[in-house]
């Protein structure tokens, strides 16, 4: 199954045409590309738009460059009227990223400076081919599904969020266990002694809930996915619930273990005894750039180095190299 892939629209007649630009600018190598992509991209006659303290991270002024570069702060606005956001980093610079953009729906291109990257399209030697896919706008996109994700203390509604990859109720001290009762579409499902729970969605089957044992799940597939983590239960499966599902995880009152619910593992939010927190599917999507077809069973094995030619492989490839010969 494949996700649908969309065209960007052509750009309006001499309108300006802007790309966020955003970085993880505590590594070197990072700071390096990412002033290389300015210095590219404004060469083509593109605005490109950086967040105030990674501007100052690069020691970039909007002065030495034509057109003028633009500086923002971090907030719901700052793709605004950009076409495309690029990101340097890894997996957790885009999700920093989506966060950012998440507003405004800009598309996100990353280019992989992490250690797995499985959200990245392209990697740090792929300056060239990005700026010019940019320039000529010769990219799909393709809107992954998120998460809308409700906490409640007391019956009151405290924090209303959403994610990409997943929501996690875990733990809140090493030495306690969280008790909890999880629920499907407003029924009681099973009540679990664990380290937490994971309600991902298919992008972020390969993150925290591949870690926690869960099912890998294809992009295109339209799921929801809960996991346990390290429950004392003999019920503690993963399940995958259908899109339009609601996924309910409460923290027991009267016991004395607390949690915390992270989202993306960036945004925290703690869970006394009593605590709830609601998951349904996201009302806005985020659009991931493709700079080419790629099959998910193919970046799986590039990413995770799969052995797919198992034990015979090597002997079959001297067989064939003398073939040849």
């Amino acid at each position: 199954m494949t996700t649908p892939q969309h065209h960007p629209p052509p750009p309006e007649p001499g309108a300006v045409r802007r790309v966020l630009l955003v970085a993880h600018t505590g590594r070197e190598d990072a700071r390096e590309t990412a002033a290389a992509f300015v210095a590219a991209l404004t060469k083509q006659g593109l605005t490109v738009r950086l967040l105030a303290q990674e501007a100052a991270d690069l020691h970039v002024d909007a002065r030495g460059f034509d057109p003028a570069l633009e500086i923002c702060e971090p907030d719901a606005f700052s793709g605004r009227d950009c076409e495309i956001a690029i990101v340097i980093g890894g997996d957790g610079t885009i999700l920093r990223a989506a966060e950012i953009t998440h507003a405004s729906g800009v598309p996100i291109l990353g280019v992989n400076l992490g250690h797995v990257g499985f959200l990245a399209e392209a990697e740090q030697d792929d300056l060239e081919t990005v700026v010019e896919a940019v320039v000529r706008r010769d990219y799909t996109t393709e809107d992954r599904l998120t998460i809308d994700v409700s906490a409640y203390r007391d019956g009151e509604l405290v924090t209303s969020t959403f994610a990409l990859n997943e929501a996690s109720v875990e733990k809140a001290a090493r030495e306690r266990m969280l008790e909890v009762v999880v629920e499907v579409d407003e029924r009681p499902v099973s009540r679990w002694g664990c380290d937490g729970v994971v309600c991902a969605t298919p992008t972020g089957s390969t993150a925290y809930n591949f870690s926690a044992g869960g099912p890998i799940v294809w992009p295109g597939v339209d799921a929801l996915l809960m996991v346990p983590i390290s429950a004392h239960a003999l019920f503690a499966r993963p399940m995958v619930v259908s899109p339009t599902s609601k996924l309910a995880v409460e923290v027991l009152s009267g016991t004395e273990g607390a949690g915390v619910l992270w989202c993306d593992g960036r945004r925290a939010v703690d869970l006394p005894p009593g605590a709830r927190i609601e998951v349904r599917r996201g009302a806005t999507p985020v659009p991931l750039v493709r700079l080419q077809e790629e099959q998910f069973a193919d970046k799986l094995v590039a990413k995770f180095g799969l052995p797919v030619e198992g034990w015979r492989g090597a002997s079959e490839r001297r067989r064939d190299g003398k073939a040849r010969s």
